[in-house]
C-alpha cells in the first residue's frame, strides 16, 4: 500500500468504528490482530471495541493527526465524550471529558495487524 491508500484505509477503519459497523471490521482488521503486545484476534478486538461503546455511548473517534509511512500509521485521536461509569479506573461517572490517544498501527496484508495505544489518562484526571 502506498501512503494515500493506507491513509484511505485508515479513515475507512475509523468510519467503521464510528458507525459501529462490526460486521465490516474484517475489511480493516487482521484476524490475528495484536493490541499492546497481546494477541487478541479480531473477535477479541471487536469485543474490546463494543465494550468501549457500552461504557461510552457517545464515543466518537476524531482524527487530529495522521502520519502514514507504509506499512505503518501513527494517529492522534481526540475524544470528547461522557462515559457512564469509571473510565481507566478514574471516577468519571457521567461527566463529560476530553482526552487524546496516540496510537500506532502496523499493517500486514492490507489489514491492521498490530495496535499500540497510549491514552492520556492525566488529561482525564485533571478534569475530575
Amino acid at each position: 500500500m502506498d501512503r494515500d491508500s493506507l491513509a484511505a484505509a485508515y479513515r475507512g477503519y475509523v468510519d467503521c468504528l464510528n458507525h459501529q459497523d462490526w460486521d465490516n471490521l474484517g475489511r480493516f482488521v487482521h484476524a490475528d490482530v495484536h493490541y499492546n503486545g497481546v494477541q487478541v484476534g479480531r473477535e477479541g478486538y471487536r469485543a474490546m471495541l463494543e465494550s468501549d461503546f457500552q461504557a461510552i455511548p457517545d464515543l466518537a473517534f476524531n482524527i487530529a493527526l495522521l502520519v502514514c509511512d507504509p506499512p505503518r500509521v501513527a494517529s492522534r485521536l481526540c475524544f470528547d465524550c461522557t462515559p457512564v461509569g469509571p473510565l481507566f479506573d478514574l471516577p468519571v461517572n457521567g461527566r463529560r471529558v476530553r482526552f487524546d490517544e496516540n496510537v500506532f498501527y502496523a499493517y500486514h496484508d492490507g489489514l491492521i495487524h498490530d495496535v499500540r495505544s497510549i491514552i492520556d489518562k492525566a488529561a482525564i484526571a485533571g478534569q475530575l
